[in-house]
């Protein structure tokens, strides 16, 4: 019988499993992926992480599979569809400030050539590695969750408090955060290396 990877989730949910093998903490500098994740976790505030993982296949179809090229120039029509879709997340704020942050997006790769040369900064380039052992020590927040919170508010982008900018350096790999005995932690931080 084949030995079962031990996890840092304690979670049989198949698609817990499969974000946390297969995403969660896996470093990633494309920034259409980047946006999507910037723009789910935003989505998630208030509700769980399985309600976004259900919806996710929903989500990329109404937003344009996250293209933020399209996205910044939604119209009223667009907000609507969205509204009506009973597969996405009918909150308007957080449609509203997914479209607002498609443009902020923009603006940015225009000023640094990517997001992903912008928001890399906040952690000099490389990941961080928590080596935790426990999930008793972990952050809600970070110095560099702060930071980036600062500045994207400052250039106009909405719900990107420091809690769900440290859930977005999870996400993306920014840190490491996969508990030094799961199967996830050395295969990061050699991916982050």
């Amino acid at each position: 019988m084949e030995k079962k990877p031990i996890r840092c989730w304690d979670t049989d949910n198949p698609l817990y499993v499969k974000y946390h093998d297969e995403e969660w903490g896996t470093p990633v500098h494309d920034d259409r992926t980047l946006f999507e994740f910037l723009t789910l976790e935003g989505f998630q505030a208030g509700l769980t992480w399985e309600l976004i993982l259900k919806r996710r296949v929903a989500l990329r179809k109404a937003f344009d599979n996250f293209n933020p090229e399209k996205i910044a120039r939604y119209m009223d029509e667009d907000v609507e569809r969205l509204m009506n879709d009973p597969g996405v997340i009918r909150n308007r704020a957080k449609i509203l400030a997914a479209i607002n942050n498609a443009g902020r997006f923009r603006e940015v790769r225009k000023e640094f050539g990517s997001f992903d040369a912008f928001i890399w900064k906040f952690v000099q380039g490389r990941t961080i590695n928590h080596a935790l052992r426990d999930f008793s020590n972990l952050p809600a927040e970070s110095e560099e969750s702060r930071a980036m919170s600062r500045e994207l508010k400052k250039r106009g982008f909405k719900f990107v408090g420091p809690t769900i900018c440290y859930a977005f350096m999870q996400a993306v790999g920014m840190v490491n955060d996969h508990l030094v005995h799961c199967f996830r932690h050395d295969q990061i931080k050699r991916l982050a290396s």
